[in-house]
């Protein structure tokens, strides 16, 4: 197997393969064309978005700039996805995003996972878990996400949230390490 098809299944692979580094560098260089692109211009926008993301549902998408993601082809968006400045995913994993979703200033979603060994975790061997994140779901200001959390639909994350395990539908959860503070509909 190859580094990437290490890192798409879940296995430990090396994030210093050369392959892996031309390929974040290439797709660094349509991030900075993409936050370069005037704000005004969300035609140009969307066609780059469709380039640079795996999966778009439609075109209302809309992902203020400036946007960072390391390879794109890993994230997917449901219909009318909104994400505001600063929105950050690490997408060495699957990253599906339902629709009506709605993404706060400075939230990121990290997929990337490091040894807590510091002599493993210079090796620069890594592994990622994906994040699945439903429909109808709206995560506040600088909220984080972390490897391999699902969060239902219908689902609210108060700003400031740190998500390190799941959230089941229908709740509104906030706090560090995110809770479910209160259960709707």
């Amino acid at each position: 197997m190859t580094e990437k098809e290490k890192m798409q299944a879940g296995q430990t692979y090396s994030a210093v393969d050369p392959d892996l580094v031309r390929e974040l560098n290439e797709v660094k260089e349509k991030i900075r064309e993409y936050n370069d692109l005037r704000p005004s211009d969300k035609p140009a926008q969307r066609k780059l978005l469709k380039t640079l993301l795996g999966h778009i549902a439609d075109d209302e998408v809309l992902i203020i700039q400036p946007f960072y993601c390391d390879y794109g082809q890993q994230i997917s968006v449901g219909r009318r996805f909104f994400a505001n400045f600063n929105f950050t995913v690490l997408d060495e994993a699957q990253v599906t995003i339902g629709d009506d979703c709605f993404i706060g200033p400075n939230v990121s979603i990290y997929t990337a996972c490091h040894s807590t060994d510091p002599t493993e975790r210079n090796t620069r061997q890594e592994w990622a878990r994906p994040v699945r994140i439903g429909n109808n779901v709206w995560i506040g200001g600088s909220a984080t996400i972390l490897p391999g959390v699902t969060v239902g639909d219908n689902v609210t994350i108060g700003a400031g949230s740190v998500v390190t395990r799941d959230i089941p539908s229908n709740s509104i959860a906030v706090g560090n390490p995110c809770r479910v503070v209160k259960t709707i509909m």
